[in-house]
């Protein structure tokens, strides 16, 4: 069969994606990205907040039409939507002919020949279960980078995060497995591993019976050719001394970390169910730059939380001004049904929600300005992701950067370079988010 496959959602989700087109490809199928042409389509959905929610439930229904009218044969629904709504999409959009749970992935092939054989089709399996996955799965963002997921679900249980009834509790994927994995990857020509889960930094807890993340980066730094590795979805309260130095240790591993930390006022966290508190906070951010003083640190802020009075908005707006993150993004509150903080008094407008979310973005916009300013003038070591059309510039990010979510570096030059070269360039301006400069020769280096 030709199969359109259609990836929503976040990049834990992306890795399901491409582990279900590995496996339809060992069938023998064909993966195309033309809507005409495929007799299979496959959506793979999210429902993490309203807005995924929404557009997951909308490309659905653009792709409704092609099953009822093209040469497709079969719209097949997976991922999360599919596992939390599995009786109303099967009631609400009839012209769906399998629904495919999160933990059975592994059925996808299965799946996908009794539809096309004419059966309605509904594949769960238990969530405390890893799927196994393909044999070599299908890497979609352009074969020098990848994400590996190190772990599955989440033990948290914050009030505002559905994740846990979905997705099941954190299980983490056997270190053997993960490094055999991370091996094909860099074989294929992968330099850069971005590590991703529900929440990494518990990785092997639950396997070893303590937190072991250390001792994977320690062996994944043992793989030839992989450059770079990545660290993502670290709650502040669970980075640990070893974690640290073994950062600071291993130059394979960028000095880039991602802490969500949603709040600073003590109240809101915890009725948001957040482990920590402002003074550990401050602490853990301190302790990072002090350990690791080249340590560029991302974050994620909510607005408009149940109960958020101004004040406790201006303490976010002073937190942010003082702390100076590097990368920082912001979501407003989104209401889940089924989840604790959907029912607490305090709900607010979403017009203030999204004024709140726009002012922190305003002072984040100044802040990140300034602090590509001071990076005028210095070298950074720069991952080639492609060419900018009709110049002599090439579009690359430095370890400061992660795909999707952060910021670029454009680079002038004459030079012949193709994607996944590494290369040295001399920064030369900043605007908002991105950063502008020159590659330089080795003697210019040297000097």
């Amino acid at each position: 069969m030709k199969i359109l496959f259609i990836s929503l959602g976040c990049d834990k989700n992306l890795v399901d994606s491409e582990e279900m087109l590995g496996i339809l490809q060992e069938q023998g199928h064909t993966i195309t990205n033309e809507e005409d042409e495929a007799e299979v389509i496959i959506i793979n959905t999210c429902c993490f907040i309203h807005d995924a929610k929404e557009e997951s439930i909308e490309t659905i229904l653009e792709m409704v039409p092609r099953r009822t009218n093209g040469k497709c044969r079969a719209l097949v629904v997976t991922g999360c939507l599919a596992q939390r709504y599995r009786d109303e999409i099967g009631i609400e959009i009839p012209e769906v002919d399998a629904i495919v749970g999160v933990s059975a992935i592994d059925d996808i092939a299965n799946v996908v020949n009794e539809a096309v054989a004419g059966m309605t089709v509904s594949s769960f399996a238990d969530l405390n279960v890893l799927p196994q996955g393909a044999k070599k799965r299908v890497v979609t963002t352009g074969g020098h980078y990848a994400y590996l997921k190190i772990a599955e679900g989440c033990d948290k249980h914050c009030t505002y995060c559905i994740i846990p009834k979905v997705r099941g509790n954190f299980r983490s994927v056997p270190m053997e497995r993960v490094l055999s994995q991370a091996k094909q990857l860099v074989a294929d020509g992968v330099k850069e591993i971005i590590l991703v889960a529900q929440e990494t930094t518990t990785y092997g807890k639950d396997l070893y019976g303590k937190k072991t993340l250390h001792k994977l980066l320690q062996e994944l730094c043992k793989i030839k050719d992989l450059k770079w590795i990545r660290l993502m979805y670290c709650y502040p309260e669970e980075i640990y001394d070893e974690l640290i130095e073994t950062m600071k240790m291993n130059s394979q591993i960028c000095h880039y970390l991602d802490m969500p930390i949603q709040h600073i006022g003590n109240g809101i966290l915890k009725r948001m169910g957040r482990k920590t508190n402002r003074t550990y906070l401050v602490s853990v951010i301190n302790k990072l730059r002090r350990e690791i003083p080249d340590i560029v640190l991302r974050t994620t802020l909510i607005t408009g939380f149940p109960g958020e009075t101004d004040k406790d908005f201006a303490k976010v707006m002073k937190f942010v001004d003082e702390m100076e993150f590097d990368r920082l993004g912001v979501f407003t509150y989104s209401p889940e049904e089924g989840t604790p903080a959907a029912k607490m008094e305090g709900q607010i407008a979403e017009d203030i929600k999204e004024a709140r979310q726009a002012r922190i973005m305003e002072l984040q916009q100044e802040i990140s300005f300034e602090l590509g300013e001071r990076k005028i003038g210095t070298i950074v070591q720069v991952f080639i992701e492609g060419k900018v059309a009709d110049e002599d510039a090439y579009v690359g990010r430095t370890y400061m950067d992660a795909p999707g979510v952060d910021g670029y570096i454009f680079v002038n030059t004459d030079k012949q370079l193709v994607s996944g070269d590494f290369v040295d360039v001399k920064v030369t301006g900043a605007l908002e988010y991105d950063l502008i400069g020159e590659i330089i020769d080795e003697d210019e280096y040297a000097k």
